[in-house]
């Protein structure tokens, strides 16, 4: 071999290593750049919007998603639970939630964006004790005639399954209902209720 060809081979193979060495180090750089776009987990729990896959939630059933450091209930509603929502509006102190806070979306009877869906956050508006779930209509000690829904043991506040507050019940509000869209039928975004175009 000459040494005009080894010359060129020695100048491509060094043409070559710096080339990648240059691009491996532009993405070391790089990575820490892209991470701090990100939000913190400080920043999460101040706010930002979560994520929740519901494929799997069945009706009849609820889960519990932390979001800015509070739980948030989200329960698939039978048809049957729907038909007690119904009942209980003479029941209920504000059945159509003019005075409670939720978005505009969830003023109405059952409280969500579907029927079917029931996102609220698990916290009682009396004191913020966290209330707990019956969601089987059957006769209880602090309600006999009981259609089913949440009741707070601290103070004895009674909810429907659509989280409205009983009449002459300690808590002020009907609990709160987050900002929330549905991405498809399998994700629930809580935080963030802007429509994508």
């Amino acid at each position: 071999m000459a040494d005009t060809d080894l010359d060129r081979a020695k100048r491509r193979f060094l043409l070559t290593a710096t080339t990648l060495g240059c691009g491996v180090a532009a993405g070391a750089a790089a990575v820490p750049f892209v991470a701090s776009m990100l939000p913190s987990e400080r920043a999460k729990a101040a706010g930002a919007p979560v994520e929740v896959d519901i494929s799997k939630l069945e009706p009849g059933q609820k889960m519990i998603v932390e979001w800015r450091g509070k739980p948030v209930w989200v329960v698939r509603r039978t048809p049957e639970m729907l038909k007690a929502v119904q009942a209980d509006d003479e029941r209920v102190a504000d059945p159509q939630s003019t005075r409670s806070q939720q978005p505009s979306y969830a003023k109405n009877e059952y409280r969500s964006l579907k029927p079917d869906l029931l996102v609220l956050v698990g916290i009682c508006t009396h004191l913020g004790c966290s209330p707990v779930d019956r969601l089987e209509p059957k006769p209880e000690p602090f309600a006999a005639d009981w259609h089913g829904g949440f009741y707070c043991p601290c103070h004895g506040s009674l909810f429907d399954l659509a989280g409205r507050v009983y009449k002459n019940k300690p808590a002020p509000d009907n609990l709160t209902v987050p900002p929330y869209k549905l991405v498809g039928d399998a994700k629930l975004v809580i935080g963030d209720d802007t429509q994508g175009a």
